[in-house]
């Protein structure tokens, strides 16, 4: 693969009338697809039997999301990255040392211990890294902020298998920087390495051929990169806006699942952290209360997330209750 330091963001790029067209639509459609959601009912895939069960896990999201974050930094120290994949420190004692406390970090949050210091170290050191290293790095760093802001609002408890109740407020504020860290995430991969990136994805598409789907089309590399550019700052709208979940959820998770045939398992923990809110999204989006909650599309009055006395007799779930002895978070 080339080295990304070699093809820097060139933001003119952004004026080709291509990319000014390609912005256009994407705007356009994720308007329109929130227009459309607000009237459709929710959850949009309960017609499929797996999604249904989905609802059983609403309490677990933080735990699920907080293993996610938290492989991710192993994965990364033990690259001898810190926080991205492009930042490495040197290979000498100085550098270790300097990846002990993401480690420490790491563990922490797969253990589901002192969840919420772990997640406000994050959240400390992501935008220092940001402004010394520049806005390339927002492609990697916002997914994991806004983690772990969620993290901090709403940590997994240390009893019950981290399973955490949750009011729709706190679930409101948590997922709103979750929706809002992998947004940015994806819009940024898709303005620093193609949009605004053009010889970098021209060269990526020439050393990889088979990652040009429309190829035998006659579509060239440069109008591929334009137009798979355009589909992912598309599905990071969409994921700000988090109308119909669930879908979104599904067809965003497509193109990086495609990928791991080709980058295997680099690929599946570099996007670790995307999965991670991609499955949040598909989990909340499972209930028509965290649903709308996540959405911000017509709530339901309540303060508290509500669970219908079915879904109480189905699954045992009591969200909406008060927590008592959390323990240590």
């Amino acid at each position: 693969m080339s080295d990304p330091d070699a093809y820097p963001v060139d933001l003119s790029a952004l004026l080709r009338p291509g990319v000014l067209v390609g912005v256009t639509v994407a705007v356009l459609v994720a308007v329109g697809w929130r227009v459309l959601a607000a009237r459709l009912p929710v959850p949009e895939l309960r017609a499929l039997t797996p999604t249904r069960h989905l609802s059983g896990l609403v309490p677990w999201v933080p735990r699920l999301l907080a293993a996610h974050l938290g492989v991710s930094l192993l994965v990364l120290a033990f690259d001898r990255a810190i926080l991205d994949p492009g930042i490495h420190v040197p290979d000498d004692v100085g550098g270790t040392l300097l990846l002990v406390p993401q480690a420490v970090v790491g563990v922490l949050l797969v253990a589901g211990v002192l969840v919420r210091p772990a997640a406000a170290a994050i959240v400390l050191v992501g935008p220092l890294v940001a402004v010394l290293h520049g806005p390339e790095v927002l492609a990697t760093l916002a997914v994991l902020v806004g983690i772990a802001v969620f993290l901090f609002i709403l940590p997994p408890r240390l009893r019950d298998g981290g399973r955490r109740d949750m009011d729709a407020a706190a679930l409101r504020r948590a997922t709103r920087a979750l929706k809002l860290g992998a947004g940015t995430t994806l819009i940024s991969l898709a303005v620093v390495e193609k949009l605004a990136n053009p010889e970098m994805a021209r060269t990526m598409l020439d050393q990889v051929p088979v990652l040009n789907l429309l190829g035998p089309f006659g579509v060239s590399p440069d109008l591929f990169a334009l137009i798979a550019g355009t589909v992912e700052l598309l599905f990071g709208l969409l994921v700000i806006s988090a109308a119909l979940p669930q879908v979104v959820a599904v067809v965003a998770a497509i193109p990086f699942t495609a990928t791991l045939a080709l980058f295997g398992a680099t690929e599946l923990l570099g996007h670790l952290p995307v999965y991670g809110v991609l499955l949040a999204l598909l989990v909340l989006g499972s209930r028509e209360d965290t649903s709308r909650t996540l959405s911000g599309l017509r709530s339901s009055g309540d303060s508290e997330i509500q669970t219908s006395r079915s879904s109480d007799w189905r699954h045992g779930l009591s969200i909406s209750t008060p927590e008592r002895g959390h323990g240590r978070e």
